[in-house]
């Protein structure tokens, strides 16, 4: 008998709720994914605020959940577990989502799954891909994380091999979009000027790959702080800048770093399918350079369509239907945000 998951996500600055079908044989049916977000709310500053972040998803929460099932054609009542974003993530963010799916989760008498936001960024390729590979490597690059994890289970058994040591590759986008004078957030912006310029106009530095540094690991400080150099002197200069040209150049310095690293991990370790998601994975570059040195290396490349890539339900109503197939206990109604939960906690 097949069941319904649903999946409650507020990490950050989206609030998500999301249905998933479990079906018998373990495959996981995508529903109902309905996202609200605060993004506009924090432009102005430049970044996500984190007490705004928390009163849109208070004002966003009930709403957004009551659209998921219209989507659905489903009733509360249908819901045999709920799944929320323990961590990692805003406090009080995470605190707004796990207060509701208890809230949910107690009045329905179904059980909770606390869960981790990083596995469900794996997790959410399985609802256009279906079931992972054991074992497969994951790059996840989003705002707040850069990291190649080895996914043996995604249920239960997901190990760091490689993590930024600075910014993740979302915050330097953020940051070299600023600099150019791009609105925030600085991704698809950014994208979308690099289509018009050379990627090879300005040599940026490609971090963390000299022969004594760490072989798994990212940095992207010193390229943000390279670009702004960069941009300072053109500007002393009088010099107008070329703003396509250091987009794209930026770009591929980004890009090359993370395939590059990302197959050089799964060729070491034997691994023959890597998946690419988290916001950044959107990115035209990074998804075509991707492609082509998976192909050339014979692994099978899995990237989760845009709208799956960034923070949704969807994502954390799939990770629970994955938990909850493994037989894994439910977490206690006293379930408490962790915004510090590490990535080998899939389930709290």
């Amino acid at each position: 008998m097949s069941r319904i998951i649903m999946g409650v996500e507020s990490s950050c600055d989206e609030t998500g709720i999301g249905l998933v079908r479990l079906h018998d044989d373990g495959t996981v049916e995508l529903l109902a994914d309905e996202v609200a977000s605060s993004v506009e709310q924090h432009a102005r500053f430049g970044g996500v605020v984190p007490e705004v972040a928390s009163r849109a998803h208070l004002e966003a929460m009930v709403p957004t959940t009551r659209r998921a099932f219209t989507t659905a054609g489903l009733e509360m009542s249908d819901v045999d577990a709920i799944a929320v974003t323990a961590g990692p993530g805003l406090a009080g963010a995470l605190l707004v989502g796990v207060s509701a799916a208890k809230a949910y989760a107690a009045a329905l008498g179904v059980p909770l799954y606390g869960v981790n936001h990083l596995a469900g960024h794996i997790a959410v390729d399985t609802l256009q891909h279906g079931p992972l590979p054991s074992p497969c490597l994951a790059l996840l690059v989003s705002g707040g994380h850069t990291q190649l994890l080895r996914v043996d289970d995604i249920a239960g058994k997901i190990t760091e091999i490689g993590s930024t040591v600075d910014d993740a590759a979302g915050e330097a986008y953020d940051k070299v979009a600023r600099l150019l004078g791009l609105p925030y957030p600085g991704g698809p912006p950014i994208d979308k000027a690099a289509k018009a310029g050379d990627p090879q106009a300005i040599a940026f530095p490609r971090g963390m790959t000299g022969p004594r540094d760490a072989k798994f690991d990212f940095s992207f400080s010193g390229l943000k702080t390279a670009v702004a150099r960069w941009v300072e002197g053109a500007q002393a200069r009088g010099e107008e800048i070329p703003v396509a040209d250091v987009a794209a150049s930026f770009q591929e310095a980004v890009a090359d770093v993370l395939t590059a690293k990302a197959v050089r991990a799964a060729t070491e370790s034997g691994i023959g399918t890597l998946v690419i998601s988290g916001g950044v994975a959107a990115n035209s570059r990074l998804s075509s350079l991707a492609a082509q040195r998976c192909a050339e290396a014979g692994i099978e490349l899995r990237v989760p369509r845009p709208r799956l890539c960034t923070d949704n339900g969807a994502m954390i109503a799939a990770l629970g239907a994955h938990v909850v197939a493994a037989g894994c206990a439910p977490s206690s109604l006293d379930l408490s945000a962790n915004p510090a939960l590490p990535v080998s906690a899939v389930s709290v």
